[in-house]
């Protein structure tokens, strides 16, 4: 791989804890490439959004070396390299959708002119035109997470990291988001990291699969997805869906087994 976006050469993380301590990753190496779809999964606990938070620079590695852009994960923090979508949209209740949308840009000290065109664009990007004058109260659950989703993107940066984004929607939603999300990738080009614990979920959207184990975390499988990158949701039927879903499973079971 030339030059990963984000590299990852044995990361540890231990908690310190009143109760002694919590040892979340261990020797965890992994390189992400630019335009990469690369989905974690693995049992709750395991540490796949604390990967994901150390990548974000919300977390600090207690061993190995961890690199975003070349640098460090609190250099790429800093350097708005990322964008970051939390499982919950975490929108502000008094401010407008385009008034949540452009928080991080207003903080960020961009003109107001600039502003406008940006969250222009990303509502566009997410099928959200026309609703910036909303509140997120007047919005569908699904909707509000497109808006977060939205001020994620409303700086552009090149990566962008999503911790169980659909995680507490029902399943029709689910699917539609997910057709969406691939859609915004296409046109995007980003790289994405993307937390889950659905397995078809995992399948359906990524270029690659991080299957990992019971704590302390560790990779037990990286699968490199054949499907192509065109998907209807009709894939999910395919031998080629299917074998690689068995894949992500049997390597779940044998991260349990080595417990």
């Amino acid at each position: 791989m030339v030059d990963p976006v984000i590299s990852a050469t044995a990361v540890d993380l231990t908690f310190r804890t009143n109760d002694g301590p919590v040892h979340a990753l261990k020797d965890v190496n992994l390189n992400i490439a630019k335009g990469d779809f690369v989905s974690f999964i693995g049992p709750s606990g395991c540490g796949k959004t604390t990967f994901l938070r150390c990548i974000a620079g919300l977390e600090t590695p207690t061993g190995g070396t961890l690199t975003v852009n070349d640098m460090s994960p609190e250099e790429a923090r800093r350097a708005r390299a990322y964008g970051y979508v939390f499982q919950a949209a975490g929108l502000y209740p008094w401010r407008t959708i385009g008034g949540n949308v452009k928080l991080p840009l207003e903080i960020m000290g961009f003109s107001k002119a600039d502003q406008a065109e940006r969250v222009k664009r990303v509502l566009d990007l997410v099928d959200l035109a026309g609703f910036e004058n909303k509140f997120p109260w007047q919005l569908s659950g699904g909707m509000q997470q497109r808006a977060s989703i939205a001020r994620a993107l409303a700086f552009d940066a090149d990566i962008l990291l999503m911790d169980e984004p659909f995680g507490a929607l029902d399943e029709i939603v689910r699917d539609h988001l997910n057709e969406q999300l691939l859609a915004l990738w296409a046109r995007t080009g980003k790289t994405i990291g993307f937390v889950t614990h659905s397995i078809p979920e995992a399948v359906y959207l990524s270029t690659r699969i991080v299957v990992m184990s019971p704590r302390p975390g560790r990779i037990t499988d990286v699968i490199e997805s054949t499907l192509p990158r065109e998907r209807p949701l009709e894939i999910r039927d395919s031998p080629e869906f299917i074998a690689i879903a068995h894949r992500v499973r049997e390597g779940l079971r044998a991260g349990h087994g080595d417990e």
